[in-house]
């Protein structure tokens, strides 16, 4: 189990802590966040083993997080069809923060202030860790993708281009 200083934990640390999922925490320098590409391209790590997540509103008005590979596109009709809208649209990144509690980069699908409809896409099923934010800039989290699909009542399926 990951400890850190109890000041330099987030609100998604605190949640695995106390649902006991085995998770490890990395941090970086992150003076400003231009996208996961980049930042998987400085700390070397693989594109299709980071994750990052976006969170979208649907026609209904509900609002749907989806967790994909850093290089990968959300395919909106296929993510419409996943989680029974009729069309999708980004969440724009001045409103991030009022709907999740987070800001762009730190965004995680763990611990948002209310528990959106969740969809992580398949490929995470092929590892035995994923990477994803750790709810702050400059803090990552690494972790079994079963258990970030249990832990926000999530489903795995295909909804990226291609």
């Amino acid at each position: 189990m990951a400890k850190k200083e109890k000041n330099n934990k987030t609100n998604a640390m605190r949640i695995l802590e106390h649902n006991g999922i085995d998770f490890r925490v990395e941090t970086y320098e992150c003076e400003e966040f231009i996208d996961g590409v980049h930042l998987a391209d400085q700390l070397g790590q693989s594109y299709e083993q980071t994750f990052k997540t976006l969170v979208m509103q649907g026609k209904s008005r509900n609002y749907h997080v989806f967790v994909v590979p850093i290089a990968e596109e959300v395919d909106l009709k296929k993510a419409a069809k996943v989680v029974g809208e009729k069309s999708l649209e980004m969440v724009p990144v001045k409103e991030i923060q009022a709907v999740t509690g987070y800001i762009r980069g730190g965004c995680t699908a763990i611990g948002m202030k209310k528990q959106y409809n969740t969809v992580i896409h398949e490929s995470a099923k092929g590892f035995a860790q994923i990477i994803v934010s750790g709810g702050k800039l400059g803090t990552q989290i690494f972790l079994a993708p079963e258990d970030l699909c249990k832990l926000t009542d999530g489903m795995f399926a295909d909804v990226i281009v291609g």
